[in-house]
């Protein structure tokens, strides 16, 4: 467990070493501003190594003794699963990478790790012994699928969307019944309320949204206001969305770089035109922007309604959907009204309404007055068709351990 430590915080090191430069790959391979991966993701990335080492968990992972019935004495140990599977996406890349294998290598697992096929270059050996993590890079029917089948592989951990999810989970089970936790695709509610400071209340919500080109599993892509706020909040969402800067990644004060690929951009585009073509109000954007590059216009659309695809489907792009409700029962039945479940925002300052609806919502992860906090120690993961099982913190650790029960009789105990 020492050398465990030693290891993890050795790569946390290299990583603030080599901060600028790696931040500028993750630039270079998702399109991502610049300011953003060098200011938080690549130090995120760190604190994630050193919370799975030092003050955490590498050297604190250990059993139980446990009373039972009769003269025996009974422990319980805490073993490595043995060889993790993990893939991970390309939205978040580096981060990723650091909440997969943080937690398998602080419980002494061994790793092949795949990347997605666009966004080949955010992996990182730092310092690790030779044939502990293994990266491999390609296609997910054919390089995913394969870890996915293989029968030497004991584990998986996927991040992805939805349907991926599904051939993956179906995969372990085929061929030897291999655990998977899945982190998988949201449609999360946000919600302000009719007390809301709307300027705040706007800027939490376009932030919600807008962050990382929209390219967040988590992102607050149902903002559903109040109708005594809502005229007021749709003028203003509007006017700050016109407001984003887009442009090249690289430049100091870019808010919003390009879309991941082609595919990425045409799939927003079609969104968009179905959000006019069902009725939505187009209140800004709805286009390319610029003339070359996969760069969309933030975009907003209000009077939008439960059954239109904006509504329903994971859009993954600068697109705000913004909802109306008249009362606290009625947001809880629509925001849950969902296949997904993985994360929520209520912004209030009643006590009572914030109360009723962090207990309400069917979700993993609900933000109160804030959005998108990260931390190493808090857990992350869906509920209902946005997954299972948890990522970083305590609750991670368990997806890579196997619990032994040890029995031994004991003769002529001296107590029981």
């Amino acid at each position: 467990s020492q050398e465990r430590q030693k290891i993890l915080l050795k790569c946390a090191d290299l990583v603030d070493k080599h901060n600028d430069e790696i931040a500028a790959l993750e630039t270079w391979d998702n399109g991502k501003p610049y300011e953003q991966a060098a200011k938080v993701e690549v130090p995120m990335f760190a604190r994630l190594f050193r919370y799975y080492a030092g003050m955490s968990w590498a050297d604190k992972i250990h059993g139980l003794t446990v009373p039972a019935d009769g003269p025996y004495h009974v422990q319980t140990l805490h073993e490595p699963i043995g060889v993790a599977g993990q893939i991970i996406p390309w939205n978040f890349p580096l981060l990723m990478f650091a909440w997969k294998v943080g937690p398998a290598l602080a419980t002494g697992n061994t790793i092949v790790l795949k990347t997605a096929e666009q966004t080949p270059l955010s992996a990182l050996y730092a310092g690790l012994p030779e044939g502990v993590l293994n990266i491999i890079s390609g296609f997910g029917p054919t390089a995913g699928a394969a870890l996915a089948s293989h029968m030497d592989v004991d584990k998986l951990a996927f991040t992805g969307s939805t349907e991926t999810g599904k051939i993956v989970l179906e995969l372990g089970a085929k061929s030897n019944l291999k655990p998977v936790t899945l982190e998988l695709g949201g449609k999360s509610p946000f919600i302000v309320c009719e007390d809301a400071d709307v300027d705040q209340a706007v800027e939490l919500a376009h932030f919600a949204l807008f962050f990382n080109q929209g390219q967040c599993c988590c992102a607050g892509s149902r903002t559903f206001v109040h109708e005594k706020v809502y005229d007021e909040f749709v003028e203003k969402a509007k006017a700050r969305a016109s407001r984003r800067s887009v442009g090249d990644p690289f430049k100091a004060g870019i808010e919003q770089g390009p879309q991941v690929d082609s595919e990425q951009f045409e799939k927003i585009l079609k969104y968009i035109r179905s959000g006019v073509e069902c009725g939505a109000t187009l209140e800004t954007g709805g286009e390319r922007y610029g003339s070359k590059g996969y760069y969309v216009q933030p975009t907003v659309f209000s009077n939008v309604k439960d059954d239109m695809l904006i509504a329903k489907d994971e859009i993954f792009g600068p697109v705000q959907s913004i909802l109306k409700f008249k009362d606290l029962n009625e947001v809880i039945k629509r925001s849950n009204a969902t296949r997904y479940g993985l994360a929520a925002g209520v912004f209030t300052q009643n006590i009572d309404t914030a109360n009723t609806l962090i207990r309400a919502l069917r979700v993993g992860t609900v933000w109160v007055n804030t959005f998108d906090i990260f931390d190493a120690a808090i857990p992350f993961g869906g509920y209902k068709m946005s997954g299972h099982g948890r990522e970083k913190g305590i609750y991670s650790l368990s997806n890579y351990l196997q619990v032994k029960a040890v029995v031994t009789p004991l003769k002529n105990p001296a107590w029981l």
